[in-house]
């Protein structure tokens, strides 16, 4: 349901827009709808979103938001990661109610991986 003043979607940059829908697919298990080829969405997710086509890259080295993603599997979705290409840049490392990662999908966009397990 959409709400005034709550976020509604997120828009991801893709440099490879195939490989992007593959990798997440694979990790994942998304399914996507293609709206031309500079554009495919993604929706059921936790939140609605995209990928456009685009050479940049989001991380927060760049001052970019964190997209954190939750795993009852740490160590299995970071071999999951690794397997369908992705890159770990920070290993699983301890904070105060959990565990977490952070890693690179094949554009380069970072995001992390969490676990209160």
């Amino acid at each position: 349901m959409n709400k005034h003043g709550k976020i509604n979607y997120v828009e991801f940059p893709a440099k490879d827009m195939e490989a992007t829908k593959a990798f997440f697919a694979a990790v994942f298990d998304w399914s996507f709808v293609d709206y031309g080829p500079e554009y495919s969405a993604f929706s059921n997710e936790g939140l609605d979103g995209g990928f456009f086509k685009s050479d940049k890259t989001v991380s927060t080295e760049n001052g970019s938001a964190l997209i954190v993603f939750y795993s009852k599997a740490l160590e299995q979705t970071q071999t999951d990661i690794e397997r369908a290409g992705g890159a770990i840049i920070k290993a699983i490392f301890a904070f105060p109610g959990g565990r977490r990662f952070h890693f690179t999908d094949p554009n380069g966009n970072e995001y992390a991986v969490w676990s209160d397990n």
